[in-house]
């Protein structure tokens, strides 16, 4: 039995202790001042309802931003942060209507409130690791480890399930590049982080605006290490100690948009993409969904507005050259489907029992326009049990981990789950989409090294060529109890359960 360790995060708790989980300044060029705006609302406006965050988008030119910021003080509205660039106004308000009011004035294309929730101080998530790894296994790994391989490095089993341990003996990957990790925060402290870390691409866009303080971008004590272990699979350093990455000698930032309860909201999202964009990053992975809906409805004007804000944003970092990795879910949910049932949504008050549509209804940012998606496999190469699916909605796969229940792993590997960083310079498993994600965030740096003028649609075209296809094969009855668990459509070449296949680096390195 497979559980969500966290709805927020794509990472996975299994049962009988086989796995682990995790719940999971700046103002860009072109971006209006942050600070609020000095009118305030007429008196028929109401100031007494909860403080909410919403996102208010308008045409993307200064003259429409700036009368519309006068419109969000006469409905009650405070602007936190405006980005011109792509027409995205962060707002805070504690009035009832402001969504309904605003969503009349001129120029305004859409507006919603970010949460269902009153925004208040959060309480820091206590989180760890239920399966770190033992010193037995550390010694054991070590002692079979080879002249060029990294310690840890024999209980890796997903490097040479993408052949990444042979792309190495070509190259590490160029430090020119640099992947983004928008996630919980990274510990840059790590000794297998900090030779690769760049920190003018760092930062916390945790409260929705660019925080650049020193360290910022890290996770505070008892937060998440869900970003730090993402971080290791992207780019650990091959230095001798601890594990490797797909990408060794590539770089990897820090962005930080969840909060300390390990929320992941719209305008954290926001800006963590318009940063990216506005930094010179290659490649951005992003193993979560925005908060606190796990499927936002089109049609509904709250959460049309949250699709819209995040599309503009991750579109504007893809302009600017940056390839978008997201990780598919781990909810089994085939997202080419005409309907789901969510339970979960919203998860910051009293979720509501929901069928959606995923065709109108989108789990972002992974199934908007222009986001490479990734399922997940296990040890044996099959989709791992919990992996959402779906013709049409995955591009390609990658190692995620799975109970060695269901996929066991070959020695001198001893697990079925993903070895990689977590923070104060230790090392642990964790599986899930999440874990998927950041194996083609490093192979599409591996592509970009190779070729560092390829814009990111090339780069995206690349990624899907080197992979390997992989058939649906046998129908999947992943615990072997005669019941199907999940239907694969397609053929070889592009299915539902692979996209166009598992990605390969040594493919990427030679192309």
């Amino acid at each position: 039995m497979v559980q969500l360790g966290s709805r927020r995060t794509r990472t996975l708790t299994m049962s009988v202790g086989l796995a682990l989980t995790a719940s999971l300044g700046f103002l860009p060029t072109g971006a209006a001042s942050a600070a609020p705006v000095d009118a305030q609302p007429s008196a028929a406006v109401s100031t007494n309802g909860p403080k909410l965050s919403y996102v208010v988008n308008t045409r993307a030119n200064h003259g429409t931003v700036k009368q519309v910021k006068k419109a969000i003080a006469e409905a009650g509205g405070t602007v936190v942060v405006a980005y011109e660039q792509i027409g995205v106004i962060v707002v805070h308000s504690q009035n009832p209507d402001f969504a309904q009011s605003i969503r009349r004035v001129k120029g305004v294309d859409s507006a919603g409130a970010t949460r269902t929730n009153p925004i208040v101080p959060q309480a820091v998530t206590e989180t760890g690791v239920e399966q770190p790894l033992t010193a037995a296994q550390a010694d054991a790994a070590t002692a079979r480890a080879t002249a060029d391989q990294d310690p840890l490095e024999p209980l890796q089993w997903d490097l040479p399930a993408i052949k990444a341990d042979q792309a190495h003996r070509k190259t590490l990957g160029s430090s020119k590049v640099t992947v983004a990790v928008i996630d919980t925060g990274v510990d840059d402290t790590h000794p297998d982080l900090a030779p690769n870390f760049n920190r003018a691409a760092s930062v916390s866009c945790a409260t929705g605006v660019p925080d650049t303080t020193d360290g910022a971008w890290r996770p505070k004590a008892g937060e998440s290490d869900h970003g730090t272990h993402v971080a290791g699979t992207i780019a650990a350093a091959k230095n001798g100690i601890g594990v490797t990455g797909v990408a060794p000698g590539v770089k990897v930032a820090g962005i930080k948009v969840a909060n300390p309860s390990g929320s992941f909201y719209t305008e954290a999202v926001v800006c963590g993409f318009v940063w990216a964009a506005e930094h010179g990053v290659d490649v951005t992975n992003n193993s979560y969904y925005t908060d606190p809906w796990m499927f936002n409805c089109k049609n509904d004007p709250d959460q049309g507005a949250l699709v819209e804000a995040v599309a503009r944003a991750s579109r504007y970092a893809e302009r600017k050259g940056t390839v978008n990795v997201a990780s598919a879910g781990n909810s089994a949910f085939d997202l080419a489907s005409h309907a789901i049932e969510d339970t979960t949504s919203p998860n910051d008050t009293t979720p509501v029992t929901r069928t959606i549509d995923p065709r109108q209804c989108l789990d972002i940012p992974a199934m908007l326009p222009g986001v490479v998606t990734v399922s997940a496999t296990g040890a044996k190469g099959l989709k791992a049990s919990y992996s959402n699916y779906g013709r049409g909605v995955i591009d390609v796969a990658a190692p995620g981990g799975d109970s060695t229940v269901y996929q066991t792993p070959a020695p001198p590997a001893t697990s079925g789950l993903i070895l990689s960083t977590l923070p104060g310079g230790t090392y642990g498993y964790k599986a899930g989409t999440s874990m998927a994600s950041p194996h083609v965030a490093g192979v599409a740096a591996l592509i970009k090294s190779k070729h560092p003028h390829a814009s990111a649609a090339a780069v995206k075209a690349l990624l899907l060529a080197e992979a390997d296809a992989t058939a649906c094969g046998a129908p999947y009855d992943i615990d072997g109890d005669g019941t199907i668990d999940a239907v694969c459509e397609g053929g070889k070449s592009y299915n539902g359960f692979y996209g166009a296949g598992v990605v390969n680096a040594l493919n990427a390195v030679r192309w």
